[in-house]
């Protein structure tokens, strides 16, 4: 059989006998306690493979020793910490010494890639061969993805999919850098791993931070939550959702130090370095929007919705409003996007989003926004749909409901697309596309536009350079970040003929808010508000 099966020698044979003497028994009793076992063993009886230096014996650094604490003592814990900090090492002597301590446990091992799966179980076999025979549990089955011993225990390792360990009767789960798993899958997957948990499973997750509205970044910020909805701290500094929360960064660890961060940062750059050393939220993908200041945008909780619109500022009646609608089919996949933008303040007050709402309907959500913003009689309103593809229908709709029945102005692509004839609304091409996509970068980044929505924010994190142009990630969606760009080509096209909304694109406003505290009440008894949207 192939290295690391069960007749090579390197392990020990399932259920044979073990001769103690009373040093290997004390031995063996120490690898044993609950309490300081877990750092004894991996004191005493791990090794390490080193770059240079080959085999040798695991000296851990303070903030190891922390972390193998906080492994041990919570049933949950969550452990942020920067790259090459040597976790891999500490996660693979803990899971062995679980595997060998605990009888009957299921360990497994879900990773973010296939590699680092493979990784872990491989400094899992590692230490284990290097151990004594008096200490090592008997092996039945020695694969490279699985480990069965014959005290009941087994480890698994697999890649992290929306199914992994579904069915499983689980004991631990490790997650590696499950920050880094697609949301979608990490969503998926929680949501299935949910249940186990609450039975009595233990869990470990050990990450690099990405994007700070990921799962990860949710189970870690519910993790630093430790007041309940009385004020008061837990007692052992959990947070609310269970999970105990650890970090180490760089200069936690002996070798590094100042010169050492200087000049990584220079290697890397300063988003990737605060994400990869010093544990910030801050994305290093192209993304559109510069990742600093992604981190910055924080959006807010709507004051209140109509349906499924969604309003983040009461609307002012001196101001312009700017409607955009990007089109779908509304069967199920795209969804389509509205922006609802303040002018001459460039603040966002309200969107619209979903994946299910035929185009009939979309076009009458955003009717029904105009009609409100009319009643409240708002110096002036403009919209614009995008007219690529669905946007046909768009058309279709618009003319059968007679143009004049939606308040406000149709602006229209302010010339002729290239060899076809002018259409209403406005056409979407490459160019336009990253004309307007640079354009919302720049009133993004120098403050001259204020984005109020999560989601919207949570999207432009995920909008990426593609080639010569931008869109989102594989698996993720750009609906609500292509209906602002509309609203932003709408914005740009209303500032060549208004000075007020060419100023504010221009320059930034003295003191936008000058228009934002317009103290008109909402009707908070009426829970649809003035606009009839049962169709949603």
């Amino acid at each position: 059989m192939a290295r690391g099966t069960v007749d090579t020698g390197l392990v020990k044979q399932g259920y044979s006998r073990t001769a103690y003497t009373p040093d290997t028994l004390e031995d063996f009793k120490n690898c044993a306690d609950p309490v300081g076992g877990p750092l004894y063993f991996m004191n005493n009886h791990v090794k390490i493979q080193h770059p240079t230096k080959g085999g040798i014996d695991f000296d851990p650094f303070a903030y190891q020793l922390d972390l193998i604490e906080n492994y041990n003592n919570f049933r949950y814990s969550i452990n942020m910490l920067g790259r090459q900090m040597g976790k891999t090492t500490v996660a693979a002597g803990y899971l062995l010494w679980y595997a060998m301590f605990k009888p009957d446990s299921t360990i497994l091992v879900a990773a973010h890639k296939a590699v680092g799966a493979s990784e872990i179980m491989q400094r899992i076999r590692y230490a284990y061969e290097s151990c004594p025979d008096h200490i090592r549990a008997g092996v039945v089955e020695y694969n490279k993805g699985s480990i069965t011993f014959d005290n009941g225990s087994r480890i698994v390792s697999s890649t992290t999919t929306e199914t992994t360990g579904r069915g499983m009767s689980l004991t631990l789960v490790y997650l590696d850098e499950f920050a880094f798993v697609r949301n979608t899958i990490a969503k998926e997957f929680w949501t299935s791993l949910s249940p186990t948990l609450a039975t009595g499973g233990k869990c470990i997750v050990t990450s690099t931070p990405n994007s700070d509205d990921d799962t990860f970044a949710t189970i870690w910020a519910n993790a630093l939550n430790t007041f309940d909805e009385y004020g008061n701290e837990s007692e052992d500094g959990t947070g609310k959702n269970g999970f105990k929360g650890y970090k180490a960064t760089w200069d936690q660890h002996p070798d590094r130090d100042s010169t050492w961060a200087a000049q990584e940062r220079n290697s890397i750059g300063e988003e990737r370095f605060r994400r990869e050393h010093e544990c910030e939220f801050v994305i290093y993908d192209e993304t559109l929007i510069n990742a600093l200041k992604l981190v910055d945008m924080k959006g807010v909780d709507p004051i209140r919705t109509m349906g499924q619109v969604r309003w983040y500022k009461h609307p002012h009646p001196t101001c312009t409003y700017v409607v955009s609608l990007d089109p779908a089919t509304g069967t199920g996949g795209d969804a389509a996007g509205i922006q609802v933008l303040e002018l001459p303040t460039m603040v966002q007050v309200a969107e619209w989003q979903h994946n299910l709402t035929p185009i009939e309907g979309q076009m009458k959500v955003m009717m029904d926004i105009m009609q409100y913003l009319q009643e409240l009689q708002v110096a002036q309103i403009y919209w614009s749909v995008e007219n690529n593809s669905i946007g046909e229908a768009a058309l279709v709709v618009i003319r059968d409901t007679g143009e004049e029945s939606f308040p406000g102005d149709f602006l229209h692509e302010p010339k002729k697309v290239a060899g076809r004839r002018a259409r209403k609304g406005f056409h979407t091409s490459h160019r336009t596309k990253v004309e307007a996509c640079l354009s919302a970068k720049r009133l993004i980044e120098t403050d001259k536009i204020t984005l109020n929505s999560k989601p919207l924010i949570s999207e432009l994190k995920n909008f990426v350079a593609k080639g010569n142009s931008f869109s989102a990630k594989p698996g993720e969606h750009d609906d609500l970040v292509m209906s602002l760009m509309l609203g932003v080509r709408m914005i740009n096209f209303i500032a060549t003929f208004e000075d007020e909304v060419f100023t504010a694109v221009n320059s930034t406003l003295a003191n936008p808010r000058d228009y934002g505290d317009y103290d008109q009440e909402w009707d908070d008894n009426d829970d649809d508000g003035p606009m009839p949207l049962g169709i949603l």
